[in-house]
Protein backbone atom coordinates (compact mmCIF):
# COMPACT_ATOMS: atom_id res chain seq x y z
CA UNK A 1 0.00 0.00 0.00
CA UNK A 2 1.17 3.46 -0.73
CA UNK A 3 -0.13 6.69 0.72
CA UNK A 4 -2.23 6.84 3.83
CA UNK A 5 -5.16 4.71 2.64
CA UNK A 6 -5.35 1.40 0.80
CA UNK A 7 -6.22 1.98 -2.87
CA UNK A 8 -9.05 -0.21 -4.08
CA UNK A 9 -10.29 -0.54 -7.63
CA UNK A 10 -14.00 -1.18 -8.04
CA UNK A 11 -15.13 -2.89 -11.24
CA UNK A 12 -18.84 -3.11 -11.95
CA UNK A 13 -19.99 -5.84 -14.28
CA UNK A 14 -22.86 -3.69 -15.48
CA UNK A 15 -22.78 -0.94 -18.09
CA UNK A 16 -26.28 0.24 -17.23
CA UNK A 17 -26.48 3.91 -16.23
CA UNK A 18 -28.54 3.06 -13.11
CA UNK A 19 -26.65 -0.15 -12.35
CA UNK A 20 -27.28 -1.68 -8.93
CA UNK A 21 -23.74 -3.09 -8.97
CA UNK A 22 -22.20 0.31 -9.56
CA UNK A 23 -24.49 1.65 -6.82
CA UNK A 24 -23.03 -0.95 -4.44
CA UNK A 25 -19.50 0.20 -5.23
CA UNK A 26 -20.45 3.86 -4.81
CA UNK A 27 -22.12 3.09 -1.49
CA UNK A 28 -19.00 1.31 -0.25
CA UNK A 29 -16.75 4.15 -1.42
CA UNK A 30 -18.91 6.65 0.45
CA UNK A 31 -19.16 4.53 3.61
CA UNK A 32 -15.40 3.99 3.72
CA UNK A 33 -14.33 7.52 2.76
CA UNK A 34 -11.40 8.43 4.99
CA UNK A 35 -10.41 4.75 5.42
CA UNK A 36 -9.86 3.56 1.85
CA UNK A 37 -9.66 5.17 -1.56
CA UNK A 38 -12.03 3.25 -3.84
CA UNK A 39 -12.03 4.24 -7.51
CA UNK A 40 -14.58 2.76 -9.91
CA UNK A 41 -13.19 1.82 -13.31
CA UNK A 42 -15.87 1.69 -16.04
CA UNK A 43 -15.82 -1.08 -18.63
CA UNK A 44 -17.84 0.73 -21.31
CA UNK A 45 -14.91 1.18 -23.71
CA UNK A 46 -13.27 -2.24 -23.32
CA UNK A 47 -13.53 -3.97 -26.72
CA UNK A 48 -14.36 -7.67 -27.08
CA UNK A 49 -11.29 -9.79 -26.39
CA UNK A 50 -9.30 -10.41 -29.56
CA UNK A 51 -6.05 -12.35 -29.34
CA UNK A 52 -4.83 -10.62 -32.50
CA UNK A 53 -4.98 -7.26 -30.69
CA UNK A 54 -3.49 -8.62 -27.46
CA UNK A 55 0.22 -7.96 -27.46
CA UNK A 56 2.70 -5.19 -26.76
CA UNK A 57 0.16 -2.50 -27.65
CA UNK A 58 -3.37 -3.60 -26.69
CA UNK A 59 -6.22 -1.10 -27.17
CA UNK A 60 -5.87 2.01 -24.98
CA UNK A 61 -8.93 1.20 -22.78
CA UNK A 62 -7.33 -2.18 -22.04
CA UNK A 63 -4.00 -0.54 -21.18
CA UNK A 64 -5.85 1.82 -18.83
CA UNK A 65 -7.64 -1.10 -17.13
CA UNK A 66 -4.41 -3.05 -16.68
CA UNK A 67 -2.62 0.02 -15.32
CA UNK A 68 -5.45 0.67 -12.84
CA UNK A 69 -5.28 -2.93 -11.63
CA UNK A 70 -1.49 -2.83 -11.35
CA UNK A 71 -1.56 0.40 -9.33
CA UNK A 72 -4.24 -0.59 -6.82
CA UNK A 73 -3.80 -2.60 -3.64
CA UNK A 74 -6.89 -4.73 -4.25
CA UNK A 75 -9.89 -5.10 -6.54
CA UNK A 76 -13.59 -5.32 -5.78
CA UNK A 77 -15.65 -6.95 -8.52
CA UNK A 78 -19.42 -6.53 -8.38
CA UNK A 79 -21.47 -8.29 -11.05
CA UNK A 80 -25.09 -8.83 -11.91
CA UNK A 81 -26.17 -12.36 -12.68
CA UNK A 82 -27.10 -13.06 -16.29
CA UNK A 83 -28.28 -16.58 -17.13
CA UNK A 84 -26.73 -18.00 -13.96
CA UNK A 85 -23.35 -16.41 -14.53
CA UNK A 86 -21.38 -13.21 -14.35
CA UNK A 87 -21.93 -10.53 -16.95
CA UNK A 88 -20.23 -10.84 -20.32
CA UNK A 89 -18.56 -7.43 -19.96
CA UNK A 90 -16.93 -8.47 -16.69
CA UNK A 91 -15.73 -11.79 -18.13
CA UNK A 92 -14.36 -9.90 -21.14
CA UNK A 93 -12.49 -7.48 -18.86
CA UNK A 94 -11.01 -10.36 -16.87
CA UNK A 95 -9.94 -12.03 -20.12
CA UNK A 96 -8.05 -8.89 -21.18
CA UNK A 97 -6.59 -8.20 -17.72
CA UNK A 98 -5.42 -11.80 -17.26
CA UNK A 99 -2.92 -11.48 -20.11
CA UNK A 100 -0.11 -12.26 -20.41
CA UNK A 101 -0.59 -15.56 -18.63
CA UNK A 102 1.33 -15.88 -15.37
CA UNK A 103 2.46 -12.22 -15.56
CA UNK A 104 -0.77 -10.24 -15.62
CA UNK A 105 -1.62 -7.39 -13.24
CA UNK A 106 -4.17 -9.72 -11.62
CA UNK A 107 -1.49 -12.23 -10.55
CA UNK A 108 -1.32 -12.16 -6.75
CA UNK A 109 -3.77 -9.23 -6.54
CA UNK A 110 -6.16 -9.45 -3.58
CA UNK A 111 -9.72 -9.56 -4.92
CA UNK A 112 -13.18 -9.43 -3.37
CA UNK A 113 -16.25 -10.71 -5.24
CA UNK A 114 -19.76 -9.28 -4.88
CA UNK A 115 -23.04 -9.43 -6.74
CA UNK A 116 -26.28 -7.48 -6.68
CA UNK A 117 -29.53 -8.35 -8.37
CA UNK A 118 -33.23 -7.55 -8.17
CA UNK A 119 -33.75 -11.30 -7.72
CA UNK A 120 -34.03 -13.10 -4.41
CA UNK A 121 -30.67 -14.90 -4.79
CA UNK A 122 -28.76 -11.64 -5.21
CA UNK A 123 -26.68 -12.97 -8.09
CA UNK A 124 -25.22 -15.84 -6.05
CA UNK A 125 -24.67 -18.06 -9.08
CA UNK A 126 -22.43 -15.43 -10.71
CA UNK A 127 -19.91 -15.97 -7.91
CA UNK A 128 -18.89 -19.39 -9.18
CA UNK A 129 -17.83 -18.03 -12.57
CA UNK A 130 -16.15 -14.97 -11.06
CA UNK A 131 -14.20 -17.11 -8.60
CA UNK A 132 -13.10 -19.54 -11.32
CA UNK A 133 -12.04 -16.77 -13.71
CA UNK A 134 -10.11 -14.87 -11.05
CA UNK A 135 -8.46 -18.06 -9.76
CA UNK A 136 -7.39 -18.84 -13.32
CA UNK A 137 -5.89 -15.35 -13.53
CA UNK A 138 -3.95 -16.19 -10.31
CA UNK A 139 -5.62 -13.44 -8.26
CA UNK A 140 -5.89 -13.87 -4.47
CA UNK A 141 -9.67 -14.16 -4.09
CA UNK A 142 -10.70 -13.48 -0.51
CA UNK A 143 -12.07 -16.67 1.05
CA UNK A 144 -15.30 -15.66 2.73
CA UNK A 145 -19.05 -16.16 2.42
CA UNK A 146 -20.29 -14.62 -0.84
CA UNK A 147 -21.45 -11.03 -0.78
CA UNK A 148 -24.83 -11.13 -2.48
CA UNK A 149 -27.30 -8.28 -2.38
CA UNK A 150 -30.79 -9.45 -3.22
CA UNK A 151 -33.73 -7.21 -4.11
CA UNK A 152 -31.18 -4.56 -5.05
CA UNK A 153 -33.83 -2.42 -6.74
CA UNK A 154 -35.29 -1.78 -3.26
CA UNK A 155 -31.91 -1.03 -1.67
CA UNK A 156 -30.35 1.51 -4.02
CA UNK A 157 -31.39 5.02 -4.99
CA UNK A 158 -29.69 8.01 -6.57
CA UNK A 159 -26.84 5.76 -7.75
CA UNK A 160 -25.89 4.52 -4.27
CA UNK A 161 -26.62 1.53 -2.06
CA UNK A 162 -28.47 2.91 0.97
CA UNK A 163 -29.76 -0.21 2.75
CA UNK A 164 -27.87 -0.30 6.06
CA UNK A 165 -27.79 -4.08 6.50
CA UNK A 166 -26.54 -4.64 2.94
CA UNK A 167 -24.01 -1.85 3.23
CA UNK A 168 -22.73 -3.18 6.57
CA UNK A 169 -22.39 -6.65 5.01
CA UNK A 170 -20.43 -5.25 2.05
CA UNK A 171 -18.20 -3.09 4.28
CA UNK A 172 -17.40 -6.13 6.48
CA UNK A 173 -16.31 -7.95 3.32
CA UNK A 174 -14.05 -5.04 2.39
CA UNK A 175 -12.49 -5.38 5.85
CA UNK A 176 -11.64 -8.98 4.92
CA UNK A 177 -10.11 -7.71 1.68
CA UNK A 178 -8.03 -5.21 3.67
CA UNK A 179 -6.81 -8.06 5.87
CA UNK A 180 -5.73 -9.93 2.72
CA UNK A 181 -3.97 -6.82 1.42
CA UNK A 182 -2.12 -6.51 4.73
CA UNK A 183 -1.12 -10.16 4.53
CA UNK A 184 0.23 -9.69 1.00
CA UNK A 185 1.97 -6.39 1.72
CA UNK A 186 3.56 -7.63 4.91
CA UNK A 187 2.57 -4.64 7.02
CA UNK A 188 -0.44 -3.35 8.87
CA UNK A 189 -2.42 -0.37 7.74
CA UNK A 190 -3.90 2.27 10.03
CA UNK A 191 -7.55 1.26 10.11
CA UNK A 192 -10.17 2.51 12.49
Amino acid sequence: MSGSFPRLLGISGSLRRDSFNTAVLRGIAEALRGKVALTIHPLNDIPPYDGDRDGEEPPSPVRALKAAIAECDGVVLCSPEYNWGMSGVLKNAIDWASRPSFASPLKGKPALLMSASPGSAGGARAHVQMRDAMASALARVVARPPVTISLAHQKAADGRLFDKASLDFAVAAVDDLLDEIELVSGHRSKRV
